[in-house]
């Protein structure tokens, strides 16, 4: 008798809902995240073979760019509620007397780059809204014997986090008498430990002495 042979078919997978789920999470990312805002100044930071990372909070870094200028920021710790960056602020505007508004607080609280901005010229900074404006105002931090405003701006970020660590962030083509100047102003300040940000460099692997 011969034996009956059912028809096959072959496995049908209906990706309409994965593609669907991927469009939705696609376009809540779109909605929700905000773009990295570039930094004042494009730094070409030297090669080290350190693969230590840099904290993600409680840091203060010290950008220095190539033409010798000084540019900081620092986070908000890792509680937001602390909100570290506007008390820092409003520390120094009664240094200055100057007065922020709540709205000039969060402004500054919410600057996502560095800045190196004179404190005179903070409320415009932050007044302005464009991108191009903004950078017109970014000509440095004042660390002149007159007027060193960097050594407040590390003196109120301690006293504000006591927590903070010091990072610098230096071009390889930055002057050495800046660097040394910045460095004298940190140890003024009780910095004696700070972190270096390098870029990693490649380490080539030669096969044949490892064999020997």
């Amino acid at each position: 008798m011969p034996k009956i042979k059912l028809p096959t078919k072959s496995p049908h997978i209906d990706m309409t809902p994965m593609v669907d789920l991927f469009s939705v999470v696609l376009t809540f990312l779109m909605l929700t995240t905000t773009m990295r805002q570039q930094e004042p100044a494009p730094v070409d930071t030297p090669f080290s073979i350190s693969e230590k990372p840099t904290p993600d909070y409680n840091t203060i870094t010290l950008l220095l760019s190539k033409d010798d200028k000084v540019f900081l920021n620092f986070d908000n710790g890792p509680d937001t509620i602390l909100k570290f960056r506007p008390k820092i602020l409003a520390e120094m505007g009664k240094r200055y007397n100057i007065e922020f508004t709540p709205e000039e607080l969060r402004q500054f609280e919410k600057y996502p780059s560095s800045m190196g901005v004179p404190i005179l010229k903070m409320k415009e900074f932050l007044a302005a809204k464009d991108v191009k404006e903004k950078l017109a105002f970014q000509v440095g931090i004042p660390i002149d014997s007159t007027d060193n405003q960097l050594a407040l701006w590390i003196l109120f970020a301690r006293q504000v986090n006591p927590a903070i660590t010091a990072c610098i962030k230096g071009d390889s083509k930055t002057g050495f008498p800046i660097v040394q100047k910045v460095l004298d102003i940190m140890q003024e300040k009780n910095v004696n430990k700070f972190n270096l940000i390098t870029s990693l460099e490649a380490v080539k692997i030669n096969l044949e002495e490892i064999q020997k």
